[in-house]
């Protein structure tokens, strides 16, 4: 029997993604559908631009409404609030040290919801994958297309 793979998120992350489906399902989809009825009503569709243009957008929202609605089934949504201890787990905050002695902290979170500019790094990321499971006083090696860096783990929180 297959297991099916649950994909952790973050409540916000879980959120965005209802609401990025909600858009297309009540937005998106009804103009595209009104944008097909329109030119179908110019004619001969073999070379009707418009129609094959609106058609070819249905297609895609339709695979973006099926991606997210797996997303969604398979979220296992994480409160990092209800969560403790020194090791780095998903949704933790994690305050690190640099080589340079730059404080840095970023939050382990899942792939949709990651953007390093707001401290945020998916745990799949090189750094996420590093820092998993590592304890505060732990040196961490991570190996970046910019480089080897090496970071040492401050603090973890959950907040």
């Amino acid at each position: 029997m297959a297991t099916i793979e649950k994909i952790p998120m973050l409540a916000e992350g879980h959120e965005q993604l209802v609401r990025q489906l909600r858009h297309l399902k009540e937005v998106e989809r009804p103009e595209t559908v009104e944008a097909i009825e329109e030119a179908r009503a110019h004619g001969d569709l073999s070379e009707n631009a418009e129609y094959h243009a609106a058609k070819e957008r249905q297609g895609q929202i339709e695979a973006q409404i099926a991606e997210l609605e797996d997303k969604l089934a398979r979220a296992h949504v994480i409160d990092p609030k209800t969560l403790s201890g020194d090791r780095v787990v998903f949704g933790a905050t994690v305050a690190l040290r640099d080589e340079e002695d730059r404080r840095i902290t970023y939050q382990i979170v899942g792939e949709t919801e990651a953007d390093a500019k707001r401290g945020r790094i998916s745990y799949n990321s090189p750094l996420g994958r590093a820092l998993i499971g590592r304890r505060v006083s732990e040196e961490v090696e991570v190996v970046t297309p910019s480089g080897d860096r090496s970071y040492l783990i401050e603090k973890v929180l959950f907040i």
